[in-house]
């Protein structure tokens, strides 16, 4: 280090050089410290600078426009300041007086950015025209230093992936002691105007360098305001990475050496509805405790809302947290007059996945308003369903055993159901779905496709769905073996002979029939095997220049064609949606 006084005017300007510098973390090099308190600037510090982790050296300039010495006791003023280095700018007034007081070592440290700017390399973290305020005193006390600080943000742009924030008189006060071995922080409150009002105590290991004790309580957080400033950006790739939240929370945490060790977190009229409506939950209230070393009982209501479209009613939850596994030997979610009550419920989570199985059953619902509420045509009947076991594993969903379900008089049966993050934003489904003997009848009612009398037997094989639309799969469907009254409507022929496509006609075995309501038939069936958005059509008999939909029966009987093989799935899914949504009526020739 070398010591340059100037010759020219030794008693008002210093030099001082320093060819390396080196501490813990960092090292600088080419260091230059100019003092001249009658020019401008009074003070200037140029220097390259490395931090440990860093790739490369970088420029380091500070200086001070106006600075003024204490003569002897006194504060350090320096203003017009400004600290400049690679993607940083910082303009600050400091004033630093080290005036002792009642004869012990202290200091008073005042601060002011502004229009304050920073950027690193990658982009993930930056600051723009921040404006802000530090205030520090301390004194020193039988060998510990007594201090108290105050932060004020009151302007400007701050981006620290993932968080976005903006200025807008946040304030940090805090106080408490130091020494070479412990920060204590006896109380400190970090008030976000118009979101929370956070406190907080605990003691820093200076040596370890964490938290031997923390205490962090937020009595009240106003969910609508912090949810799409600091939740939002944490959750983002998670099932509440798009949702609305109103309502409020409240929160304590306790960390010993630097491991959480309790939690209680308090939730008080929560709305929260997913902006993709795969779920939503209205008047949520919870009393969620944890605690690392004992099992808490967890309680959970709420009045309305539903999940993946199945509306649910007013339920209460409980169930048992022991560290970071639940467990509930039932829980019951009331849908509309019926409930799905999930049995043996078991989740944990290990490495930040979760793990989970449970049973389940749906008590019979009343199909008339389970419909109405999803949005679907009226449908009749009653529906029921069994889940012998579900497993979830680390985003995967699986069943173990076979689905049934009640409706339209039938049974329909789904086997190997998977599915890939189920309220993920893109999931994936999987799954071989089994009709049998659904009432023809009361299916052709439900949506409007004219009258057909009989049974009805499907295979859907190698079902998938990505984000809940069809990408393959190979059904069949066609008429139930067995005796039973097999009468179809000219309306319903009509609409048969509309799927096939753009030539499909009604063969008719005499023209007399055509006076007739209704027709005999023998069979009837439809396939179509789903690759690449198009649909291979086939029927129940092959002919030659197509294939037999519907297979006609004694008198009066009918036979309807389908002549396209290929049809795109957009195309069929349309036919479908004019032919359930027409009132024309049709004519046959």
């Amino acid at each position: 280090m070398t010591w340059l006084p100037s010759t020219a005017m030794a008693a008002s300007s210093l030099t001082i050089e320093a060819d390396t510098v080196e501490a813990e973390g960092w090292q600088a090099k080419a260091v230059k410290l100019v003092l001249a308190p009658a020019r401008r600037p009074a003070l200037a510090l140029s220097s390259q600078i490395k931090l440990a982790k860093a790739p490369a050296w970088s420029s380091l300039h500070a200086e001070c426009g106006q600075i003024r010495l204490p003569a002897g006791r006194g504060a350090w003023v320096c203003q017009q300041g400004l600290v400049s280095a690679d993607r940083i700018r910082l303009p600050f007034n400091l004033t630093l007086d080290t005036t002792p007081v009642a004869g012990q070592p202290a200091l008073r440290l005042n601060v002011q950015l502004q229009d304050a700017q920073f950027s690193d390399a990658a982009g993930l973290h930056a600051v723009e025209k921040l404006h802000a305020r530090a205030e520090v005193q301390a004194r020193q006390q039988a060998g510990r230093w007594l201090w108290d600080a105050a932060i004020t943000w009151s302007g400007g742009e701050l981006f620290w992936q993932p968080l976005y924030l903006q200025g807008q008189g946040q304030a940090l006060k805090a106080a408490g002691t130091w020494d070479a071995q412990a920060l204590q922080l006896d109380q400190a409150v970090l008030q976000l105007p118009g979101v929370a009002t956070m406190h907080a105590s605990g003691k820093w290991s200076v040596p370890e360098r964490k938290w031997q004790t923390l205490h962090v309580d937020v009595p009240d957080v106003d969910l609508a305001k912090a949810y799409p400033a600091l939740l939002k950006p944490m959750v983002e790739q998670s099932a509440l990475g798009h949702v609305e939240m109103a309502g409020n929370v409240a929160l304590q945490a306790d960390w010993q050496a630097g491991q959480l060790q309790a939690f209680q977190l308090r939730l008080r009229d929560v709305d929260m509805e997913d902006e993709q409506h795969r779920f939503a939950f209205y008047k949520l209230n919870a009393d969620i405790p944890w605690d690392y070393d004992q099992a808490q009982p967890v309680k959970m209501g709420f009045a309305g809302g539903h999940l993946l479209k199945v509306p649910l009613a007013a339920s209460q939850l409980q169930a048992e947290i022991n560290r970071y596994a639940l467990t509930a030997p039932e829980l019951r979610l009331n849908i509309l007059d019926g409930a799905l009550v999930l049995s043996d419920v078991s989740a944990a989570t290990l490495g930040g996945q979760w793990y989970w199985h449970l049973r389940a059953n749906l008590t019979p619902l009343d199909m008339p308003e389970l419909s109405t509420a999803l949005g679907w045509p009226r449908m009749a009947g009653k529906v029921a369903a069994s889940i012998p076991m579900v497993t979830y594993n680390a985003g995967t969903l699986t069943t173990d055993g076979v689905l049934g379900f009640n409706l339209f008089d039938g049974n329909i049966s789904v086997n190997n159901l998977g599915m890939q993050t189920p309220l993920g934003s893109s999931p994936r489904l999987h799954a071989d779905i089994e009709l049998r003997n659904l009432d023809l009848g009361h299916l052709t009612r439900t949506f409007s496709f004219g009258a057909i009398e009989g049974k009805l037997d499907g295979d859907i094989q190698h079902l998938e769905l990505q984000n809940w639309q069809p990408v393959a799969f190979d059904a069949v469907l066609k008429s139930s073996p067995g005796k039973y009254p097999r009468k179809i409507s000219q309306r319903a022929v009509e609409n048969i002979s509309a799927l096939g496509g753009a030539g499909a006609a009604a063969a008719i075995q005499r023209s007399v029939l055509r006076f007739f309501d209704q027709f005999n038939y023998e069979k009837l069936g439809l396939s179509c095997r789903l690759r690449a958005d198009v649909c291979t059509m086939d029927g129940v008999a092959q002919a030659p220049q197509g294939y037999v939909i519907v297979k006609g029966s004694g008198i009066p009987a009918i036979t309807v064609m389908g002549y396209n093989r290929l049809v795109g799935w957009s195309e069929l899914v349309s036919r479908i949606r004019r032919v359930t949504e027409s009132n024309v009526k049709p004519v046959i020739k």
